[in-house]
């Protein structure tokens, strides 16, 4: 995914730097959440507050920069629980940040292994992150106006079958990704010197493109028939429009797709541990998972397999489907801070035509 979809890293918020007096007056019963905008849903959080009466005060942010530069402006205890990128959870632990979580209080074992990704969330032994959802940056589609046989391969990225059909969601890395898989790279192995190749994957797609543009713009295009393809796109795209045009789909193709996940975190300065335990037990439990799943927001994957979604809900989500996707999902990359800025470099220098 804001729309916190755009899954960017933004620099710190003018108004995180004003929250604080705000948050600090609140009951030692209530719940300080940093989120992102799927947990702000009242079908979500209304019936955890209902039946614990615990009040849940929530603020959104969009990308793991941004939330740590909140937190940042903000005074220890201040919050309870945060919404995090699966791959940053060591981000916060490295910073002092994190309380470890009891796995003999989760739902551990009904949790889809893959998604667990204990190299990010686990850290001397002790878990630091629960996976909630997930889902993937592959190829969104309007299945009446493309052959669904072409969507099964990163070879549509270059085809120029459909020129000026495509928009291409506006987010380097998991784009750069699934160029880097079209062309055999494993996202986790990347380097400088792949970088070429993966310029001539991406100048390609260009050619072929209608436009370059933010999550919302691009769901918009697919949505309205301005673009009947969308690279980068997903279930988060499309699930939530489904209904409204049963036409739109997406693919994991035979080269894979790009895996994004959150998770859950308690801060380790909280002032109201049991209830932030609570509350993770909650979202993490079949009926949370599948109101997190369907949120109004975006929908996505439930980490949770038990998850009390509908059979419709599934057919949309093709929950059925996910560990054959999953077999085949890579990653988000993960550069170091030099590979990271030329990756960027790269990206504009694509756009900008050059």
């Amino acid at each position: 995914m804001t729309n916190r979809l755009t899954r960017r890293l933004f620099g710190a918020s003018v108004a995180a730097l004003a929250l604080m007096g705000s948050y600090a007056a609140a009951s030692a019963a209530d719940l300080n959440a940093l989120v992102w905008c799927d947990h702000s849903d009242p079908n979500l959080l209304k019936p955890f507050e209902d039946a614990t009466g615990i009040k849940v005060n929530v603020k959104e942010f969009e990308g793991t920069g941004a939330g740590l530069a909140i937190v940042d402006q903000s005074q220890p205890g201040d919050w309870d629980v945060m919404v995090i990128d699966t791959v940053d959870v060591r981000r916060g632990v490295d910073r002092g940040l994190f309380e470890p979580l009891p796995e003999d209080k989760l739902p551990m074992a009904d949790i889809f292994p893959e998604v667990l990704m204990n190299q990010h969330a686990v850290v001397d032994g002790k878990r630091y992150g629960v996976t909630e959802k997930f889902g993937y940056n592959t190829i969104g589609f309007n299945k009446s106006k493309v052959d669904a046989a072409d969507m099964d391969t990163l070879g549509v990225l270059t085809n120029d079958k459909y020129k000026g059909r495509i928009a291409i969601y506006d987010y380097y890395l998991p784009v750069m990704g699934l160029a880097a898989m079209a062309i055999g790279k494993k996202t986790s192995e990347l380097t400088e010197a792949d970088l070429p190749a993966i310029k001539e994957v991406l100048q390609k797609m260009k050619a072929n493109a209608k436009a370059v543009t933010d999550v919302v713009a691009s769901q918009t295009a697919l949505a309205t028939g301005e673009a009947d393809i969308l690279i980068g796109g997903g279930e988060w795209v499309t699930a939530g429009i489904a209904k409204e045009n049963p036409d739109l789909d997406f693919s994991i193709p035979k080269e894979g797709a790009v895996l994004w996940s959150q998770s859950l975190a308690m801060f380790k300065d909280s002032k109201n541990k049991d209830n932030a335990l609570k509350f993770i037990q909650y979202v993490m439990s079949p009926e949370g998972q599948a109101r997190l799943a369907t949120s109004s927001c975006y929908w996505g994957m439930p980490a949770n397999k038990q998850a009390t979604l509908t059979t419709d809900q599934k057919k949309i989500l093709r929950f059925d489907e996910q560990a054959d996707f999953l077999k085949r999902a890579q990653e988000y990359p993960a550069p170091s801070e030099d590979l990271d800025k030329k990756m960027q470099d790269l990206w504009t220098a694509m756009i900008q035509g050059q």
